[in-house]
């Protein structure tokens, strides 16, 4: 989608900090009581779920405005819990389950969390394709601006890595270009630029197929044509994937890392990979006033 003029006026990750261990990384967990009080809560939220909600809560901390939309994307979902509950259907021979893990593991867990906890009713939903998950969820609240459902929306992205999905999705060379990650980060979008704009969405493009790198340039140098740019700043999976890892929605850290630690305005352009799967976002970077 080209031509959309959305603001990011906050953003927030949650990430790895220092280098992989054994071909993995782990994010660095912060105090999840600062942000989640209610210890009961707590307990019965799995790692996911604490991680993608306190992002999303930082991301939304000093801003005026209650979001009109909520809006998550993964790639694979509450893992942890899907792999709980599904043991315990065969070592309990299918009786007496607690559906605790269950409904943890349903992928609208952490939108629906974010949404209890800040008391916020309106529109909420989560995208899961593979790849695509948080440029689906991106599009979506760009809609949501610019046909006038809703003046701010939050959106985010949160993945978590287990033994098992590292054990076959390494079987499957998932890792050989970058080790093993997980993390969350959120952004807080709205219609109107503000002292606290960090930056304009300017287009989003995805793209699936077997490309050449000639192709793929070519394709990225159009999205830019078509969008007036003509100059842009390149962060690519190569700049971004050695801090936070490899995992589905690695983009929405690549989004982050562009708003967050670029000197400078200008354009930027962030591209990212999944197998075969490509997508870019377009931004203009702004200093805050």
């Amino acid at each position: 989608m080209d031509s959309y003029s959305v603001y990011i006026q906050s953003v927030a990750s949650i990430y790895p900090e220092g280098e992989p261990v054994e071909g993995r990384f782990s994010i660095n967990e912060p105090d999840y009581k600062e942000w989640i009080k209610e210890a009961g809560s707590r307990r019965r939220m799995s790692r996911i779920v604490k991680m993608g909600v306190t992002a999303g809560l930082q991301c939304l901390q000093n801003m005026a405005v209650k979001p009109e939309a909520i809006i998550t994307a993964t790639g694979l979902g509450c893992l942890a819990d899907t792999e709980k509950f599904l043991q315990s259907i065969g070592s309990l021979n299918e009786e007496l389950l607690s559906p605790t893990p269950f409904i943890q593991s349903t992928f609208n867990t952490i939108g629906a969390q974010i949404a209890l906890l800040s008391d916020n009713k309106a529109y909420n939903s989560t995208y899961v394709h593979r790849a695509f998950s948080f440029e689906s969820a991106l599009l979506d609240g760009m809609m949501q601006l610019q046909t006038g459902n809703a003046d701010s929306v939050l959106v985010g992205a949160v993945e978590e890595l287990t033994p098992t999905v590292f054990y076959i999705l390494e079987r499957m060379g998932a890792w050989r270009k970058f080790p093993a990650g997980e993390g969350t980060s959120f952004f807080l979008l709205g219609n109107e630029k503000t002292h606290q704009t960090v930056a304009r969405i300017v287009a989003v493009d995805m793209q699936r197929g077997n490309f050449s790198k000639d192709q793929l340039t070519q394709k990225r140098s159009d999205l830019l044509r078509r969008n007036g740019v003509s100059d842009a700043r390149i962060v690519s999976e190569e700049m971004f994937k050695p801090i936070c890892g490899e995992y589905q929605t690695a983009s929405s850290f690549g989004l982050w890392y562009a708003c967050t630690q670029l000197n400078g305005n200008g354009f930027v352009l962030i591209t990212n990979s999944w197998l075969n799967n490509y997508t870019a976002v377009v931004i203009e970077k702004f200093t805050k006033e």
